[in-house]
């Protein structure tokens, strides 16, 4: 199983990131990406700290780590500038905080991140069918996500994102313990989204591709 999108106490997760990352291993993950919440306030601060929890802790704990960043509540005509500055800085994936329907999220957020050089755009809410083209021409994956509340519209993208065949990813958005899904559970909710199993394996397919060619640097 592989999760790219998790918080740790560097934003608003309740673990040090080498308990999340063992959890993470315990729990039976493969790899994991520390995405915490960053703007340009803090990406210095961030980044530079899971680049070395990633080095120094997947190893002993037998799991594979990326050092990356959720770019989160950015004004849209500085989220480009803001994904260039976190991949300078060290981060590997680079996830956007999507207009979700449970946050005061700014309208077109999802179209200026999706032509940011970003890989993940997370829970995205009621994205517009234009928005979903431009991933899928993109290659900018999708994110179903069974974190509560963020999931309400994981519906919605599954329905636009297979018809404009565009790439989905199913992530935790672990901010706690508990929030570190069996991979039954994960199933059941991409299953429930409208996924089938096929579409499913995709998706995880996809994460295994983002997660190698972070790996790779």
């Amino acid at each position: 199983m592989i999760d790219l999108h998790m918080h740790t106490l560097f934003s608003d997760g309740e673990l040090i990131p080498a308990e999340l990352i063992r959890r993470a291993a315990v729990a039976g993950y493969e790899a994991i990406a520390l995405t915490d919440h960053g703007d340009l306030s803090n990406f210095d601060f961030i980044i530079p700290r899971v680049v070395e929890a990633a080095a120094t802790y997947g190893e002993p704990w037998g799991i594979k780590v990326i050092p990356g960043i959720e770019l989160t509540h950015i004004p849209p005509e500085q989220i480009a500038a803001a994904a260039i500055r976190a991949r300078e800085l060290g981060a590997r994936i680079v996830v956007c905080h999507g207009e979700t329907l449970v946050e005061p999220v700014a309208e077109g957020t999802n179209a200026a991140a999706l032509a940011a050089d970003i890989d993940i755009l997370s829970h995205p809410g009621l994205i517009r069918d234009e928005d979903v083209e431009l991933a899928a021409a993109r290659g900018v994956c999708l994110e179903i996500t069974t974190r509560k509340g963020h999931s309400l519209t994981n519906g919605h993208v599954v329905q636009l994102a297979r018809k404009y065949q565009a790439k989905l990813v199913v992530n935790n958005d672990a901010h706690a313990p508990g929030d570190l899904v069996s991979a039954e559970m994960a199933r059941n909710v991409a299953l429930g989204a409208g996924l089938s199993d096929e579409e499913y394996g995709q998706c995880r397919r996809n994460s295994a591709a983002l997660a190698d060619k972070a790996m790779r640097g």
